[in-house]
């Protein structure tokens, strides 16, 4: 028994020091904000400037996209990507917009005209802080009567998706949610690490690592970051099952090197629900659907979301 006990301890300890490696060195690049080439747009004269605050009492800026003398079909209200700012909404929904939807877009804290957080710098992981962001956008639509009634879709680009479909999941009148780019913390993580594990050890010590320890690792990381930087992450996969009985549409590029497709595909199959599409635009990067494929963007985009010209039935 000695010996068995013996050899125990020594694998606990080998698989200690290897979770050790492994977390310094993802730690550092998860902390790491990607170079994202953001595309900035300039205001738009048209849009009605809006602001709204949040449960920090940080003040959140935007503009409300809506043409005169028309009932709009819908509202949508939109969640841009790390970096970038309200004013992209009127890039991607240019085609919602010319069909008959409104489109509310802000800038998250620290992002953009709105107000930034003491102590607090934003980056490409999703946290409870613009969370409660899209919470505020939520409750300033509720607040303004040309607006409550109105059925209300969401989207989200990037950083934005994963924003968006937690509200998307926690709000019952949100019938319809379409990202581009999505991602949760932990699938984004592991795809990398599982690709960035025979850069740091042998192909054949690599593939004896099964996948639940690099799960682990994942979210090892995740929780050391969090205490060290104080950032309240969230685990997009603790609301994926809500969102069963909505209308989803991933969007996802074939040649993007930051969010892979197989990640939305992975979101996609823990939704659990025949409702969740995929779409996966050839050739195109991140982020960077509508610039390969325009006119087949607006024209999915609009047929997505006309289902919220049907009423709602009672849940």
């Amino acid at each position: 028994m000695t010996w068995l006990l013996a050899i125990i301890v020594v694998l606990l300890a080998f698989d200690l020091a290897v979770r050790v490696y492994y977390v310094a060195i993802v730690l550092r690049i998860f902390e790491t904000k990607p170079p994202f080439r953001v595309n900035t747009f300039p205001p738009d004269p048209m849009a009605e400037p809006i602001e709204f605050t949040t449960s920090h009492g940080l003040t959140l800026r935007g503009s409300l996209y809506h043409l005169p003398d028309r009932t709009p079909k819908g509202l949508i209200l939109f969640c841009p990507e790390t970096d970038g700012t309200h004013w992209s909404a009127m890039s991607y929904c240019r085609g919602l917009i010319d069909d008959g939807f409104d489109v509310l877009s802000f800038d998250f804290r620290g992002q953009g005209e709105s107000d930034n957080l003491p102590g607090y710098t934003p980056n490409h992981w999703p946290t409870m802080y613009e969370v409660e962001d899209v919470r505020a956008a939520l409750n300033y639509i509720a607040g303004r009567p040309d607006l409550q009634g109105l059925p209300l879709g969401l989207m989200g680009i990037s950083r934005g998706s994963s924003l968006a479909l937690i509200a998307a999941a926690e709000s019952p009148n949100v019938r319809a949610v379409c990202c581009e780019g999505a991602y949760s913390t932990d699938s984004l993580m592991l795809y990398f690490m599982l690709h960035w594990s025979k850069i740091y050890l042998p192909t054949w010590a690599s593939d004896l690592i099964p996948r639940w320890h690099y799960k682990i690792t994942t979210i090892l990381v995740r929780w050391t970051s969090r205490i060290l930087r104080h950032r309240p992450y969230v685990v997009l996969e603790r609301w994926l099952p809500r969102l069963r009985d909505r209308a989803v549409l991933l969007v996802t590029g074939e040649r993007d090197n930051y969010v892979h497709p197989d990640v939305a595909r992975e979101l996609a199959r823990q939704i659990h629900s025949p409702s969740a599409q995929i779409w996966t635009v050839p050739s195109a990067k991140h982020n960077k659907a509508r610039t390969v494929a325009a006119a087949e963007y607006d024209r999915r985009l609009t047929a997505f979301f006309s289902q919220l010209e049907v009423p709602a039935t009672a849940s």
